[in-house]
């Protein structure tokens, strides 16, 4: 029977091997990476390990660039952006325009008298 010393089978810390695909969105010097909301409104910045659950999750025309995990944390850490998600599995699409009602004119007739 083999013993495990020291070593721990599931780490706590379940970082992904290698550098992730981080959505960009073009900006006036270059890309930029994106940020978005949790369920619960905090920021994060997201990452995927493959290609295929960016696309499944963002859709094919989405611009990604590779980072590892370090590289995205520090590039969002000057923006108060502390949480890092891997692999998002659920997102909701944008929120169509809420185009204004325009109020239908007074007519109210004035009496006189």
């Amino acid at each position: 029977m083999t013993e495990l010393l020291g070593d721990d089978p599931e780490p706590a810390d379940r970082r992904p091997a290698g550098p992730l695909f981080v959505p960009v969105r073009p900006g006036p010097w270059g890309d930029a990476v994106r940020v978005f909301r949790t369920p619960l409104g905090s920021r994060t910045a997201v990452g995927f390990t493959s290609v295929r659950r960016l696309t499944a999750t963002l859709g094919g025309e989405q611009a990604w660039i590779r980072l590892a995990e370090p590289a995205l944390r520090s590039l969002v850490a000057p923006l108060g952006v502390t949480r890092v998600t891997v692999d998002p599995q659920l997102s909701a699409p944008a929120p169509a325009p809420v185009v204004p009602v325009t109020p239908a004119p007074m007519t109210a007739a004035l009496r006189v008298g």
